[in-house]
This record gives C-alpha cells, sequence and structure tokens, in this order.
C-alpha cells in the first residue's frame, strides 16, 4: 500500500477524524462515520472536508494500513536534499540556476532557533516531532521551502529545452522573491509554490479557503513577475501558481489574464504538462525571441542562494 505523507501544516488523518492517535479501532470507526455525515455536501457539508475525511479513512482504515501510515508519520524526513546526489537516470535535465527552498529553509531554521531560544542542529531542527511542534509561522516557512523543492523536481525533468531560475530576486525585500521563472517554446512563465496546509477556492481571480487567510497569493506573484519583467526588459508569457494535488479540485484551473498576463493554478503533479503546452492564450516565443530572452535574464537575474 503506498502511503503519502503529510505536510508541516496538514492536520493527520487522525485530526481530519477527530481522534487521538491512539484510538481503539472502533473508536476510530465511530469517528469515521460521524465525520462522513457531517462533512457529506448533500447535509450542508463541503466536499473538500468530505475527501479528506475519505482519505484519512483510506490510510488508517484497515490495521495494516495504520500500521504502515504510524510508521510512515514517525520516519518521514523534511530535511533538504543533498546538493552532491546525482540525478535519477540518463536523461538531460533543465538548466537550473539558484537553489529552490534554500532561503526559506534558512528563515525556518532562524524561526526555530528564536522559538527554542537556543541553538538547533540540522538534524533535530527536521525530525517529525520538533517540526510539528514548532510555531504555525515556521511550519508555513517549511512547507513552503518543501513545495518549492517539489516544484524544482518537477522541472528539472522538462529536459534541454528549457532553463530555470529559482529563488530570483524580484525587489528589494528578499521576501519578494519570484520563487522560480521558466523560460521555454512555449514561453517565459513566472511560477510561486506554496502549501497553505488545506483546500482552496477561487473567487474573483484570487485564491482563497480557510487556510490560506489574508494571504494573496495570486495577486503577489504577478507584482514580483512585473517587477522582473521591468528589470530583465522582458516579457512573461504567464502565471502559474502550484498546490499540493488534495488542496485543489482540478488540476488546472485558469483564472484569465491580468495585464495580459495569463494566470493558472496547478496542481503540482500536471505542472510539466502545463508548461510543455503552454496556458490557454499565453504567446509562444520563436527561436530568435527566446535566445534575446534567455540573454537579458543571464545578464538581470539575481539568485538568493546560488
Amino acid at each position: 500500500m503506498n502511503v503519502t505523507f503529510e505536510g508541516p501544516l496538514a492536520a493527520s488523518a487522525y485530526e481530519v477524524l477527530g481522534v487521538s492517535a491512539v484510538a481503539d479501532d472502533d473508536e476510530l470507526r465511530r469517528a469515521y462515520r460521524l465525520r462522513l455525515r457531517e462533512t457529506h455536501p448533500d447535509t450542508g457539508g463541503e466536499a473538500a472536508l468530505f475527501i479528506q475525511v475519505q482519505r484519512a479513512w483510506e490510510h488508517v482504515g484497515t490495521p495494516e494500513g495504520r500500521a504502515a501510515y504510524d510508521r510512515g508519520r514517525a520516519e518521514v524526513s523534511w530535511a533538504a536534499p543533498s546538493a552532491s546526489a546525482p540525478p535519477a537516470g540518463t536523461r538531460p535535465r533543465t538548466k537550473s540556476y539558484g537553489r529552490a527552498g534554500g532561503w526559506r529553509r534558512l528563515r525556518y531554521l532562524r524561526m526555530l532557533t528564536d522559538h527554542l531560544e537556543r541553538t538547533v542542529t540540522t538534524r533535530e531542527a527536521y525530525d517529525p516531532a520538533v517540526v510539528r511542534s514548532a510555531p504555525w509561522e515556521a511550519r508555513r516557512m517549511l512547507a513552503a521551502a518543501l513545495a518549492e523543492e517539489s516544484t524544482a523536481a518537477a522541472i528539472a525533468e522538462l529536459g534541454i529545452g528549457f532553463t530555470a531560475w529559482h529563488d530570483v530576486v524580484a525587489g528589494a525585500d528578499a521576501a519578494q522573491k519570484l520563487d522560480h521563472a521558466v523560460l521555454g517554446p512555449r514561453g517565459l512563465y513566472g511560477l510561486a509554490s506554496d502549501d497553505f496546509g488545506g483546500a482552496v477556492r477561487f473567487r474573483q481571480g484570487e485564491v482563497i479557503g480557510r487556510s490560506v487567510g489574508d494571504a494573496t497569493p495570486v495577486a503577489e506573484l504577478l507584482a514580483r513577475i512585473r517587477s522582473l519583467s521591468r528589470a530583465a526588459r522582458v516579457r512573461f508569457a504567464g502565471a502559474i501558481l502550484i498546490l499540493p494535488d488534495d488542496d485543489l479540485d482540478e488540476a488546472v484551473t485558469v483564472l484569465g489574464a491580468v495585464r495580459g498576463v495569463p494566470v493558472a493554478v496547478v496542481r503540482r503533479s500536471a505542472l510539466r504538462p502545463v508548461l510543455r503546452s503552454g496556458i490557454a492564450g499565453a504567446r509562444p516565443l520563436g527561436m530568435t525571441e527566446a535566445f534575446d530572452v534567455r540573454t537579458r535574464l543571464a545578464q538581470a537575474v539575481r539568485v538568493l542562494v546560488p
């Protein structure tokens, strides 16, 4: 059985079902049936929560599945991938600059150190028990770093027709960085990777939901794209916000165009096909124009962590 482990912000299967991790099988089954009734759309519940309850039960509804889930939660590691690890396979990879997630990981470690009021080792900082007991702001920072790394791993598999820049300086404040800029045959795209720890919806071209709070991720992404566009004198074909698969009802949701820039929210697993085919309405680049854009970016782009 394949088990998917939640990120630093996501509720555990037990929390979704509203029981303790040491609940017995009968209590777990009663909680599951109750949560199904509470969240079922036909009785006024939210479809996203109803799906979460079903997925939680898939993880812990059998003794074998529950044992695998508990074992995986204890063994999961959120440590940074090794920079020296050799790439898998022999296929030529995307040319990349910068280190996705690097800036946010540094911020996470500083926030955790401030919270504990002492120095922590890297091993301790990524221990599941330490991560889950950290303040929400620190867990949020780590979740976003992990999201960036997952996106970068997907981009790396696009191949030699693409070039990517990660953790791009897009303003005076490092916090205003652009997570990824990807240049390929379908144009130049600005990407943001995130994980709010819960399902999201859309309203008036923006991402909303209880887990999103007051954040405006689409507006922030577009602002960073405009900043880099002015600095490098390049034109972006589109903007893409990448979120965990479980947080989106559809693989791709196109929100329309803002100042001529098409915007889409995409499941992480659907990112590569979107970058290869482009967002509907985006203008592809000719070979000469693509070379010019790559040259301008190479001269203007600064990355936070080389």
